[in-house]
């Protein structure tokens, strides 16, 4: 598969603040964001940092000023885990870590803080503070990191637990039974570094552990896996450190040390959460006497196996109107008896998860009721207008409603959508008819239109399609008893006038893509604002294009859809199947009205990280946050992060960032 792994390995920002965290110190500041220079400083510990032979059950670091550790639960990662997890505390300038499990022989031990630890005063926290010693004679030193994406949007994956297991031992049943041997958890850009490894073969996991026992015994909890092993290794390399003049802000000196480079350090997670989910019955009413609803708290192909209790050999007693998962079902009864019937039995034969997360066959007997108006002692005395709306009310009781679903403004490439208020026993399509205006007269449009079902799941909905000309007026109109609804109720008379959009009301946007194989199936996504897929294109030979857009922005992903569905598909660790691969065109379109845009998209020409744009990116790296907002409060967020640049002065106040983004780019 043209999308493995290495493909996308490659694709990673290599920044090099994780080169910063290949020396040999136990106490690393790898990244994580820009760092406040009031953040608390280290200052001793007991043991040293990097120390052997060490046997105590206790670990204080004193810092420089008053600290607090926040969230020490979820943030604070002890590297091997226990089954009790060490406790954590601060009082005064002191953090301490008290382990309630014996310590291992010959173990590397890593605590690492992520931002846990901050100053009493303003809350400045110390990023990424990590304290390693062992008990054995050598600090295990070798280290795996990377990123971790959601699969589906690239979100970055802030707070996800990342770890290993021995290849050589992997089991079916490894991640739901054992404690990982190593483990970190990811910053707010989802990257992480597991340290202290020692030489060997891995398997590279992460976890969304809801319930914070280091496992996957919650087969929902969100997960990714590396499709290969792991063999880390080091090797030299020239690190270059810039020093600049506080008071002239020029290079003052370019010193160069050795350090080491930890490999990988570019891997790429894809997290994912999987298709199969505990399945049950979330809740179940009687909206009215007519319908039935039940609620399922997970997607389904299959439908419940109703039978009306005391009855079960009745058929044909309800129609069913359902949401696309089969997880919101509305039945519509069919016999006047059970409509009369203020309480309803029925047994629902459906399949639901076990103690064992298997899928099995059950079935429930659910109790309906109906509640009745109750009907007053002594009705008032009405005034005449009053007496004429209730006739009025009952003769609309005797017949239902057409809705028109579609706007008033009609969509040149679009139906005209029409709803009736019950499900339908019959239609006559002879009884509509569908005029143009030419000048101030209403003229017939000379074809006979034929109203359809719009689709399998809403038996109330149906669509006209007619080759719209732009700009024009049209009227729709349907006869008395166009169609009689399965209560017996005839349909009211529809009158709807409307009008096409103009041809200048409509853009387009075509996509040249660059960088796929042309026997690797795709589809591009057009998002809104808020990262909700539009429309959806399939990519034919290297090209999409998307008609009759309404002006605006608008922003753009792609699917490698390996299977040719044409949708999204998660991935599976059971049958070690990956989820789909997606990329985002990184930055925004904005199309004007009546503008025919091109694009030329290289897909691979941008890091995979670097490519969604900050605009729609939902988890936002803390740090960014906090310095757009005090850079200007009252700006707009930017079109795209900014990426890091080793290049930067940071005391030259005319290196903008619009002007390093222009560098980047060259």
């Amino acid at each position: 598969m043209r999308a493995s792994h290495d493909s996308l390995r490659r694709l990673l920002w290599i920044l090099p603040v994780i080169l910063l965290a290949a020396g040999c110190a136990s106490i690393g500041n790898p990244g994580g964001g820009p760092r406040d220079e009031d953040a608390p400083r280290f200052v001793r510990s007991n043991p040293a940092p990097g120390a052997t032979g060490v046997s105590r059950q206790r670990v204080t670091i004193d810092f420089d000023e008053i600290v607090n550790v926040k969230d020490a639960f979820s943030k604070v990662v002890v590297s091997p885990p226990g089954e009790r997890v060490p406790k954590v505390s601060s009082q005064g300038r002191r953090v301490t870590v008290s382990f309630d499990d014996t310590l291992r022989a010959n173990t590397t031990y890593t605590i690492d803080f992520g931002d846990a630890i901050e100053d009493n005063n303003e809350g400045n926290k110390l990023q990424n503070f990590t304290f390693t010693f062992a008990t054995g004679p050598v600090i295990d030193t070798l280290r795996i990191s990377g990123m971790v994406l959601g699969a589906a949007d690239l979100e970055p994956q802030q707070g996800m637990l990342v770890g290993v297991h021995d290849a050589d031992l992997l089991a079916d049943t490894t991640l739901a039974t054992l404690l990982f041997l190593r483990m970190a958890k990811t910053d707010d850009r989802g990257r992480f570094i597991i340290r202290g490894l020692k030489p060997g073969r891995y398997s590279l996991f992460a976890l969304g552990d809801i319930d914070n026992d280091f496992r996957r015994a919650n087969p929902e909890e969100p997960m990714a896996f590396l499709g290969e092993t792991i063999v880390p290794s080091s090797l030299p390399v020239i690190a270059t450190d810039t020093i600049f003049d506080l008071l002239t802000g020029k290079v003052d000196t370019v010193v160069s040390r050795a350090a080491t480079r930890f490999l990988p350090d570019d891997v790429l997670l894809r997290s994912f959460t999987a298709a199969t989910k505990a399945r049950f019955l979330t809740g179940y009413e009687r909206i009215d006497s007519t319908r039935l609803q039940l609620i399922f708290n997970a997607p389904s192909t299959d439908l419940p196996r109703l039978s009306v209790a005391g009855a079960p050999g009745m058929r044909d007693w309800y129609e069913l109107e359902r949401s696309a998962g089969n997880d919101t079902l509305t039945y519509w009864l069919r016999p006047r008896s059970l409509i009369a019937t203020d309480t309803l039995r029925v047994s629902a034969g459906f399949l639901r998860t076990d103690s064992a997360s298997r899928l099995v066959p059950g079935v429930d007997t659910l109790r309906f009721l109906t509640v009745r108006p109750q009907t007053p002692k002594k009705p008032k005395k009405r005034s005449a207008g009053e007496l004429r709306a209730d006739s009025l009310a009952a003769v609309a009781a005797l017949t239902i409603p057409i809705s028109v679903k579609s706007s008033m403004s009609q969509d040149v490439n679009l139906p005209l959508y029409l709803e009736f208020a019950t499900p339908l026993a019959s239609l006559d399509t002879a009884a509509f008819h569908l005029e143009v205006k030419a000048d101030t007269l209403w003229k017939p449009v000379g074809e006979r239109i034929r109203p359809e079902r719009a689709d399998s799941l809403h038996p109330r909905l149906f669509r006209i399609r007619y080759p719209w000309r732009y700009g024009t007026t049209y009227r729709l109109t349907a006869d008395t008893l166009a169609a009689v609804g399965i209560y017996g109720q005839p349909t009211r008379p529809l009158s709807h006038e409307f009008k096409v959009k103009g041809e200048d009301e409509y853009c387009s946007l075509s996509l040249t893509l660059l960088g796929l194989d042309p026997a690797t199936p795709a589809f591009v996504q057009l998002l809104s604002t808020s990262d909700a897929p539009l429309r959806s294109q399939q990519v034919r030979d290297g090209r999409v294009l998307f008609r009759y857009l309404s002006p605006g922005k608008y922003y753009v992903r792609l699917y490698e859809d390996l299977n040719g569905n044409g949708r999204f598909d998660t991935g599976d660790y059971d049958s070690l199947r990956q989820p789909d691969v997606a990329y985002y065109y990184p930055k925004a379109i904005n199309i004007k009205k009546n503008w025919d845009k091109s694009e030329t998209w290289d897909v691979f020409a941008t890091a995979v990280d670097r490519q969604k744009p900050a605009a729609i990116l939902k988890n936002k790296p803390a740090a960014d946050k906090r310095n757009r907002k005090r850079e200007n409060p009252d700006e707009e967020e930017e079109e795209e992060d900014e990426i890091f640049d080793p290049t930067r002065n940071p005391f030259d106040p005319n290196d903008s960032r619009q002007n390093r983004q222009k560098r980047q780019r060259l």
